[in-house]
């Protein structure tokens, strides 16, 4: 790529300042316009009437006509025809827009850089990756990422208002501030202001989260765990680490700390961990994937998985990551055994266990979802 990444972050803050200018993007976060765009997001390319949002929101008329208004004002509603209606004239059909908006989403992995498009909806228009070493410096992973951030908004044409990038990596880290801990293996990142860091060098609103949670958001936000709304989604990858959604919403913990799954003690004598503990979990899988025994490692995750189920009592658990998509079956049978043994024990219904939708891009989607799903009022803790 000819560009420098300085000349990539000034590009996008161009981009964004031309793509923003139409749209008040505070008039629309309020409760009442987060429930009429949900709505209007669920309901499709078919659309839904205004006395169809009032009746499914508890609004007025009235007030679903002035934030409709204002919505098509700022071009993220169109009508989508007209539909019969039992008596008098038909009634106007409205649809979201889905292209009258997009949010970048980032994924730092620890070997990988994944980013991806995505409009009003969540469908990825665009998506990019390059390899990267998490542990080469805070400067050279601002870089890589303002470059790669800039190169995906170039490419992916004009988009509408670009809300902003969300940005998904391990933890721990401070989900509030968007300031990195002691991200296990690499002290280095400890206290690094990469929010606010990522937003000069963009011009754009980021926001910072873990990769797990960034993960759950885009599960819950896509209805992936539909009816159930506690569930929790296990991600194995370059490490371990889970992701909880409870009553809906992700939870983060106070200190924004919840879902350092891998990092709970299985073994006390057990091998030592990047974390500084012995006998983690994820020393434990990750050895065993390097010895050739995926089937050990499901089992060892399954151990874990039942901990966590016997505690939080969730309805549901997914898997992803790259080592999970790597042998599918192997995981979900053998952490499905696990927990069909301890519900048989227990005498209680065993959890189900399924894959995740997403593939390798699921963390990048859930990032842009940070800055989504607050639109629609969803997922959000």
């Amino acid at each position: 790529m000819s560009r420098t990444a300085g000349g990539c972050g000034r590009g996008v803050a161009s981009a964004a300042a031309g793509a923003l200018g139409g749209v008040n993007l505070g008039a629309l976060r309020s409760h009442n316009t987060a429930l009429v765009l949900d709505l209007l997001r669920t309901a499709g390319t078919e659309g839904i009437s205004r006395l169809e949002l009032a009746e499914r929101t508890g609004l007025t008329p009235q007030a679903v006509s002035k934030i409709t208004a204002r919505l098509r004002e700022e071009g993220l509603v169109a009508e989508a025809g007209r539909r019969a209606s039992t008596g008098g004239k038909p009634r106007t059909v409205l649809r979201l827009v889905p292209e009258a908006g997009h949010a970048v989403g980032v994924h730092l992995d620890r070997d990988e850089l994944t980013a991806v498009l995505c409009d009003l909806t969540g469908a990825v228009v665009a998506q990019r990756g390059t390899p990267l070493d998490l542990g080469a410096g805070a400067e050279t992973v601002v870089e890589r990422a303002v470059r790669e951030v800039g190169a995906l908004v170039a490419g992916g044409g004009r988009p509408g208002a670009l809300l902003g990038v969300g940005v998904a990596l391990p933890g721990p880290l401070d989900h509030r501030r968007g300031v990195l801990h002691r991200v296990t293996g690499l002290p280095e990142w400890n206290g690094f202001p990469l929010r606010d860091v990522l937003a000069r060098r963009l011009s754009l609103p980021v926001v910072v989260d873990k990769d797990t949670n960034a993960a759950a958001l885009g599960l819950a936000v896509g209805d992936e765990a539909a009816p159930f709304t506690s569930f929790a989604y296990l991600h194995f990858g370059a490490g371990l680490g889970g992701g909880l959604v409870i009553g809906g919403a992700v939870h983060r913990g106070t200190r924004t700390g919840a879902g350092e799954f891998g990092h709970q003690v299985v073994q006390l004598d057990g091998p030592p961990c990047g974390c500084g503990n012995r006998g983690c979990v994820e020393a434990l899988c990750l050895a065993a994937v390097a010895r050739g025994e995926p089937a050990e490692a499901a089992r060892v995750l399954g151990v874990a998985a039942g901990n966590l189920v016997a505690l939080l009592d969730v309805d549901l658990l997914l898997l992803g990551g790259r080592t999970v998509a790597a042998a599918p079956e192997t995981f979900v049978r053998g952490v499905t055994a696990v927990l069909d043994e301890r519900a048989r024990r227990a005498g209680a219904e065993a959890v189900p266990v399924r894959l995740a939708s997403g593939g390798e891009r699921g963390v990048a989607e859930g990032a842009a979802q940070l800055l989504l799903a607050p639109l629609f009022g969803r997922a959000e803790g």
